[in-house]
């Protein structure tokens, strides 16, 4: 079976190099925002965009010019288990939620770090409740 998707990044910075101008700024800026929080995370390629994991899938940054994401403008960060979130600021589904940009200047800093801690501390939980059922 081939590939439906027609591209195969081979890394993260393949990826970033076929970016358009107007989400190159966004994706990086967001990114660094994400390595700033979770400087012992793993940035991997999953459906052609990052996803950053720790114990578990934690967000995503995903831009429009990747069309099966169903982002259509912008770029999105999108959080695993957003559906854990006590914050209701996100479009969510029943595993994800996300956050669209089509500017740096709509990004609030300090409210999408609070997300990302948040996004690490169910992490944590997660992977400490499935550690107590193994025991």
């Amino acid at each position: 079976m081939g590939n439906p998707q027609g591209i195969q990044f081979g890394s993260i910075d393949e990826f970033l190099d076929q970016l358009p101008e107007e989400e190159i700024e966004i994706v990086l800026f967001l990114r660094k925002i994400i390595l700033e929080c979770m400087p012992d995370l793993k940035e991997k390629l999953a459906y052609n965009v990052p996803f950053y994991y720790r114990h578990s899938r934690i967000c995503y940054i995903w831009p429009a010019s990747v069309p099966w994401g169903k982002v259509t403008t912008g770029v999105a960060i999108g959080f695993c288990k957003g559906d854990n979130f006590l914050d209701e600021t996100f479009a969510t589904a029943k595993f994800a939620s996300k956050l669209i940009f089509t500017s740096t200047k709509e990004i609030d800093v300090e409210s999408l770090k609070q997300q990302i801690y948040e996004a690490v501390l169910i992490d944590d939980k997660i992977v400490k409740a499935r550690r107590r059922r193994i025991q």
